[in-house]
């Protein structure tokens, strides 16, 4: 496949991760948001399971290697579901989708504090940018409620799994394991945390079951096995700058279909975040281009995957 067709690939991942905001806001309103992620991630993994027991999965499927970096994969994007479905409850979809796009934002600064990578002087004004975005997207600090708080929490997650991610990017896991490995530990591991917290197990109305099935076929098991395959092909700077379109078709569809009041600070709020995280990836260093199916046999070869 040439490489704008991956990139619109990558669109549709921002284009449904970003258009189902607000169905998650409605669903989470009869549906308990822990027992959401739950149904959702295991559906997508028990659709998926004939697919990775087929010969070409098999092996990769009994790497216990391939097994270890999905849990640590499935660890962050589980926590980053979570406090996004339970914030959802407390924000609007507007919010959540411009707040969980300061990942972008996150990820420098842990780059610096963990890896002890320093940021340049225009990520620096870049964060101050974002922070001056989340201030006014809140209500000057004054709207700051728990499922921003969350959502806060959200981005730092997912921040964390795309540096996890990029660690194990263009390995020789294949793709359909890893994201098989993803969705049922983060199904499993939500299920258990109903169960210990005593939270409610029903779906209590027709719409929100069929939420549930559009949740797990379009931005669970589509765009993530989309994402895994992609990024094998387009740099990670060019894939994380398509998904700064994420926030912005959240805020689209929330003020729309969502039926959401629209608010031009808020809404100025977002815009600034969005600018903040696009100059944050424009002012990275340029990363090496990615392998191609013309790169050359020996220059190919995938990298083995390491113990985490």
């Amino acid at each position: 496949m040439i490489r704008p067709l991956w990139h619109l690939a990558l669109g549709y991942c921002a284009l449904v991760w970003g258009a189902t905001f607000y169905i998650v806001k409605e669903a989470v309103t009869v549906v308990d948001p822990v027992a959401m992620v739950a149904y959702r991630f295991l559906l997508a993994a028990l659709l998926l399971l004939p697919v990775v027991l087929l010969p070409f999965a098999r092996a990769s499927l009994r790497d216990s290697r391939t097994l270890r970096c999905g849990a640590i994969l499935g660890a962050f994007l589980g926590t980053s579901y979570l406090t996004q479905t339970v914030g959802l409850k407390y924000t609007s979809a507007a919010n959540s989708g411009f707040i969980t796009g300061l990942f972008v934002i996150f990820v420098p600064l842990f780059l610096l504090i963990f890896l002890r990578r320093p940021l340049s002087a225009t990520q620096w004004v870049a964060c101050g940018v974002a922070v001056l975005g989340l201030w006014l997207l809140t209500g000057g600090g004054l709207a700051f409620n728990l499922g921003d708080g969350l959502t806060v929490l959200t981005a730092m997650a997912y921040a964390g799994q795309v540096l996890a991610a990029d660690r194990f990017a263009r390995t020789d896991a294949n793709p359909l394991v890893l994201a098989f490995h993803q969705f049922w530990i983060i199904g499993v591991g939500s299920l258990a945390l109903s169960l210990l917290l005593a939270r409610p197990l029903d779906v209590r109305t027709e719409g929100a079951l069929w939420a549930i099935l559009l949740l797990t076929l379009l931005p669970t098991l589509s765009a993530f096995v989309i994402q895994l395959f992609a990024q094998r092909h387009v740099p990670a700077m060019t894939a994380t700058m398509i998904f700064l379109l994420e926030p912005v078709f959240a805020a689209l569809f929330a003020w729309t279909a969502g039926g959401e009041r629209f608010s031009a600070i808020p809404a100025a709020g977002g815009a600034l975040i969005v600018v903040a995280m696009a100059w944050t990836e424009w002012t990275k260093p340029r990363e090496p281009e990615p392998l191609t199916d013309e790169t050359p046999t020996a220059e190919a070869a995938p990298t083995r995957v390491t113990d985490p």
